[in-house]
């Protein structure tokens, strides 16, 4: 999410029911809650939510990300290693670390993502390529029926 016109920072409260919310991939709507075009200058943070079968491909980002999960329960893959999280369980991700999220329960999963910076780029392991994160190019790579 760039925005060069960034208003400056102030205290902001902000409610999931009263924000919109994106498809991210099929079966992942996400709902950006801080990010530069609310004022922030050094994070990014949000709420995806997974349905049961959903996947993000495999991929790395510039910052740090931290993911806690919220409901449900999900396969974290990182370091080449697959571990079932459940709620408030937390990764850790350092910039550059291939990494993904799988639901393979039968219920919705959802995590609140922390980027430690607010400009986040996504590369996608399979094919190199680096996008902005949330653009409309990195939702149509992860496949967002409306991308």
């Amino acid at each position: 999410m760039t925005d060069t016109t960034n208003p400056p920072a102030q205290g902001q409260i902000l409610r999931p029911s009263e924000l919109p919310t994106i498809s991210r991939a099929k079966g992942v709507v996400t709902q950006p809650l801080v990010h530069s075009d609310r004022g922030s200058t050094s994070l990014t943070i949000g709420i995806s939510t997974f349905q049961p079968g959903a996947v993000i491909p495999l991929h790395t980002h510039n910052v740090e990300e931290a993911i806690t999960i919220l409901e449900g329960e999900a396969i974290a893959i990182m370091n080449g290693q697959e571990t079932t999280v459940r709620p408030y369980d937390t990764t850790f991700v350092p910039p550059g670390v291939p990494h993904h999220f799988r639901n393979d329960s039968s219920s919705e999963m959802r995590f609140l993502w922390t980027y430690g910076g607010a400009h986040v780029t996504r590369t996608y392991v399979e094919t190199g390529q680096t996008v902005e994160h949330l653009s409309r190019e990195d939702r149509r790579i992860a496949g967002a029926p409306d991308a």
